[in-house]
């Protein structure tokens, strides 16, 4: 059962509402531990002073903020407490706007928001008017140390917070090297074929359908070792690299991509042949279906 991370309210112009937050991701990844190669043994990483070289317990550890070579600023957690204490217990909205506007590569971390006790009256008005409006909301709030601005958006029959990078927490694209000249000149015949391609391969996205295969193999390898099975690592084949044309490389995968589609029933043979007048339907799923089980 998951427990939440952070309880406060969401604060709505007037209107209070206690929620409680809980994580929405729960990455699979698989950890490792160190250990000593001679005996098997953990590896013990272990606080110790700088300078007189002995082990630190964790009750005399406190933060600090470097402000000069050796130089540091000591900031007690009371400190830290009293800084804005409303946003510490306030999902706090500052408008509202269209979801579009919102460009995904601002989104760090999601959370589940559900109503704490005595709030589904005013929970469920929030949900629903933003449900007719279309419209997500953009707030603040303090997390930990440190200040967020997020984004509540209506979910089913819930509330989710993101929260966002700062604008100048993002990269712009202008300070990137090697991006291709907006000038370039695109072969029509290209494009054409290019565009048949995506849309041949076009189909209603189905995130259960994808799975960590690297993860996997990784426990299923982990698993025959543990029973003392003796694996073989064997470096993988280098592939000699063939110089094809890009005319030529659009041809053979829209040519794959057809010949799949017209193995299936009669109706969907004739997808690719107009890829620009066809519903994105049954036909376009079996595409991928059979490109990706081929």
């Amino acid at each position: 059962m998951p427990r939440a991370i952070w309880s406060g309210s969401i604060s709505f112009a007037l209107i209070n509402i206690p929620v409680k937050l809980y994580s929405a991701i729960s990455p699979k990844d698989v950890h490792f531990h160190q250990l000593h190669d001679e005996d098997g043994a953990r590896i013990q990483q272990k606080r110790v002073c700088a300078v007189d070289g002995k082990e630190v317990p964790y009750e005399h550890i406190v933060k600090g903020y470097e402000i000069s070579p050796n130089r540091y600023v000591i900031l007690k957690p009371e400190e830290l407490e009293a800084l804005d204490p409303k946003a510490r217990n306030t999902i706090e909205i500052k408008s509202f706007v269209n979801a579009s506007e919102i460009d995904p590569l601002f989104v760090e971390y999601s959370y589940y928001l559900v109503p704490d006790k005595g709030a589904d009256k005013p929970y469920a008005l929030l949900l629903k008017a933003m449900q007719e409006s279309g419209r997500v909301a953009i707030a603040r709030t303090i997390l930990r140390t440190k200040q967020y601005v997020t984004e509540l958006r209506p979910l089913k029959g819930s509330l989710t917070l993101s929260t966002l990078y700062y604008y100048d927490e993002v990269i712009p694209q202008s300070s990137l090297e090697g991006l291709p000249d907006a000038n370039v000149a695109v072969n029509p015949k290209e494009l054409s074929m290019a565009t048949q391609l995506i849309e041949s391969l076009t189909e209603k996205y189905k995130p259960e359908e994808y799975h960590d295969t690297y993860r996997e193999e990784l426990l299923a390898l982990i698993e025959r070792k543990s029973k003392g099975e003796v694996v073989e690592s064997q470096a993988p084949k280098q592939e000699e690299q063939k110089v094809v044309s890009l005319m030529a490389a659009l041809e053979a995968s829209l040519n794959k991509a057809k010949k799949a589609v017209q193995a299936e029933p009669g109706e969907a043979s004739q997808a690719t042949k107009t890829p620009a007048k066809k519903p994105r339907g049954t036909a376009q799923h079996t595409t991928h279906k059979k490109r990706r089980t081929a």
